[in-house]
């Protein structure tokens, strides 16, 4: 959820997620993997770097009635 949350604001690459959510660079590619997997987030390489974004809008509208969803709980 962490990972989903902030790439929210934007595509970014396994260094900055890790440094962001204070994470292994190997935990963070083994969730984007799966993420991937699960067609949730999508990737684009641009030479040695690989960015990760969410998948389209439909994945931050089910993040968006997710977080609702808890704050009214």
């Amino acid at each position: 959820m962490k990972i989903l949350l902030f790439l929210k604001g934007g595509e970014q690459n396994v260094t900055a997620i890790g440094q962001e959510l204070a994470m292994e660079q190997s935990a963070v590619s083994h969730q984007l993997k799966l993420l991937r997997e699960a067609a949730v987030v999508r990737s684009r390489r641009d030479g040695k770097t690989i960015y990760y974004s969410l998948d389209d809008h439909h994945v931050l509208d089910i993040l968006d009635l997710t977080l609702a969803h808890i704050q009214h709980s």
